[in-house]
């Protein structure tokens, strides 16, 4: 049943990333977005993963996806028009993605087979909350104060770019 459930989430989460795409309305495509978050949560839960589903809910499709919303509405974007399908760029679009597919094949065929089983889980004395603070705060404490630097900037630079000049 878990394992059942795992590719359903993941066939779900896939249809609502490829929604991100070609939905040609913003609020539909963060929608869309938020809904890819929502899926991949659910994949941590059939990992056993639970504080990083919750994490993922409550950061991702809680408060990065409302400053996406907030910033889609503070621009007042339109939906896109359509554009002429250039055959150069579905060309390429194909070649990036038969590219990535035969690298996933070549790294999932490499694998042994102890690696394509199921992990043992963690012992029971460990706490999975105390690793992730650990390996965030210890080894990923640049990174992470750089991407709070970046959605502060971000942030700034949208309320600059929709504030109107009074004449």
């Amino acid at each position: 049943m878990q394992l059942a459930l795992f590719w359903v989430f993941a066939i779900l989460t896939l249809l609502f990333g490829a929604g991100v795409v070609v939905f040609r309305s913003p609020v539909s495509s963060a929608m869309s977005l938020v809904m890819s978050f929502v899926g991949l949560a659910a994949l941590f839960v059939t990992l056993d993963a639970f504080f990083i589903a919750v994490v993922q809910v409550l950061v991702y499709a809680g408060a990065v996806m409302v400053l996406f919303l907030f910033i889609i509405m503070l621009l007042d974007l339109r939906t896109e028009g359509r554009r002429p399908v250039k055959l150069a760029a579905w060309a390429g679009g194909g070649m990036v993605l038969v590219g990535f597919l035969s690298a996933l094949t070549k790294v999932v065929f490499s694998l042994p087979e102890a690696a394509q089983t199921k992990p043992d889980l963690p012992l029971p004395g460990v706490n999975d909350v105390a690793q992730v603070g650990f390996a965030l705060f210890r080894n990923f404490n640049l990174p992470f104060q750089i991407i709070g630097v970046l959605l502060l900037v971000a942030t700034i630079g949208v309320v600059v770019l929709s504030r109107r000049e009074l004449k």
